[in-house]
């Protein structure tokens, strides 16, 4: 049992709810309002930039020029899907640039992605390459299951196959295996910090999708 794969069954229970909740499932059946679906993506749009930014700081920060390339490949890829992401779906939706630029990250996202900065930047390399893991592995597994169903004409293909394409399932291994090998030379603390943030961005990943379900805006203060 290598140490993603120790990972992914400390955090069952959460991957379980993941898979499970309103917002997947609806996902999956293709009956996810197509509201929900539409704020959902501007967030998106707007987590990838963090998350790009994320992998550049990490990247900078990693021993050997081959996962200097794996990482700052990444951050690259994920600023191509936000392109994607406004060609496609904003314009099918009806987000203009100053819609998007209207709409601020939401708590969800701004908390996550914060979370992933403050790890890339300060964390030891080992952790803040394991916090950047969920987000691609949670996201392939998720596809994964719906691709297995989904109908050739299901409203949010597009996503379902971004995120089932094989390219996608070869990245996540990628950095899983990169993980794998980083924990291989941990000592028991280090290993013990990488298990908590693994943990930690599964929870920040429910969170984003949850808080988009429940349309959860910031809150006035009075």
């Amino acid at each position: 049992m290598t140490f993603t794969d120790t990972l992914w069954a400390q955090t069952a229970d959460l991957q379980d709810t993941i898979r499970t909740m309103p917002f997947n499932t609806e996902l999956a059946a293709g009956t996810l309002p197509a509201d929900i679906f539409r704020a959902y993506i501007i967030q998106d749009a707007h987590y990838l930039e963090g998350f790009a930014r994320s992998l550049a700081l990490a990247a900078a920060r990693a021993p050997d020029p081959e996962t200097i390339a794996r990482l700052a490949g990444s951050a690259n890829g994920a600023i191509a899907v936000e392109k994607q992401l406004h060609e496609e779906y904003m314009t099918l939706y009806g987000v203009t640039e100053a819609d998007f630029i209207a709409t601020p990250p939401s708590r969800a996202c701004d908390h996550y992605t914060s979370f992933l900065i403050r790890s890339a930047a300060v964390d030891p390399f080992r952790v803040s390459i394991v916090a950047l893991l969920p987000c691609f592995w949670i996201y392939q597994r998720v596809g994964a299951l719906i691709h297995k169903t989904a109908a050739p004409d299901h409203p949010y293909r597009a996503w379902i196959d971004t995120y089932a394409s094989e390219a996608f399932e070869e990245a996540v291994q990628g950095m899983r295996d990169l993980a794998d090998r980083l924990a291989e030379s941990a000592d028991d603390a280090t290993r013990r910090a990488m298990m908590k943030a693994f943990e930690r961005s599964s929870w920040h990943e429910w969170m984003f999708w949850q808080s988009a379900y429940d349309r959860e805006g910031w809150v006035a203060a009075k």
